[in-house]
């Protein structure tokens, strides 16, 4: 009997390569897409994967077999709203909402050919309230999540459901630029950086990948839950 193909979309680092490792753990058969090599390769010598494919998540390769997307890949970056131009918007649209677009556009036909699929978009609780800074990244995050919603309604009879997981500030490289940037910018020390990002998450830390992999892991099973926005964040929201 084959195995279930899933595809992680930012899958060679972070919370992508969290949930790749979780999905081959679970008996899929995981295949991660990135724009860099590297990562991709280190994901299948490390037994998180058993394929790579090398594509920017906006303009993916025909993509067939799939019966679980796993998006992961995404943009943050952070301005004031007077620094944040309409480039700076335009970049997180493009792929925080639209790479999300393109690749349930590519996976989504031969799901509802087959009667089965699960599709899961990391979103961030920046979809579900506004963070200061981020206006680019929160509008984008906002738009992905209306997507979600409404795709989930369209394919519900179809045997396929479209969910969001909202992670908080969670354990990876992006934040850790972030709070590289903090530092530099106001000279407050690392740790004081750390716990400005974690005061409004109740348990006081940062989410790690593998919390929101099992969530992952969850919405891969639950054929009811459908059009849902499932935060990760430690009671934030």
């Amino acid at each position: 009997m084959s195995r279930v193909r899933a595809l992680v979309s930012g899958g060679g680092t972070g919370i992508g390569l969290a949930c790749a490792r979780a999905l081959a753990g679970a008996g899929y058969a995981v295949t991660v897409l990135g724009r860099r090599e590297a990562p991709l390769v280190g994901a299948v010598e490390s037994g998180a994967a058993e394929a790579m494919i090398v594509a920017d998540a906006r303009t993916p390769p025909a993509l067939h077999g799939f019966s679980v997307l796993v998006n992961a890949a995404g943009l943050a970056e952070s301005a004031p709203f007077h620094r944040s131009d309409v480039a700076m918007f335009q970049r997180h649209i493009e792929v925080n909402l639209l790479g999300a677009v393109a690749l349930t556009h590519a996976v989504l036909p031969g799901m509802v050919a087959g009667g089965h699929g699960r599709i899961v978009h990391i979103a961030s609780t920046a979809a579900l309230k506004g963070f200061a800074y981020t206006t680019a990244y929160t509008a984008s995050k906002h738009a992905l999540l209306g997507f979600v919603r409404a795709l989930a309604l369209e394919v519900a009879t179809k045997g396929v459901t479209v969910n969001a997981i909202c992670p908080g500030f969670t354990d990876t490289a992006i934040v850790a630029e972030s709070i590289a940037r903090i530092t530099a910018r106001t000279g407050r020390s690392e740790a004081e950086a750390l716990a400005e990002l974690t005061r409004g998450n109740p348990q006081g830390r940062l989410v790690r990948p593998e919390e929101v992999a099992e969530a992952v892991l969850y919405l891969c099973s639950a054929a009811a839950v459908n059009g849902v926005a499932l935060p990760v964040a430690g009671g934030e929201t």
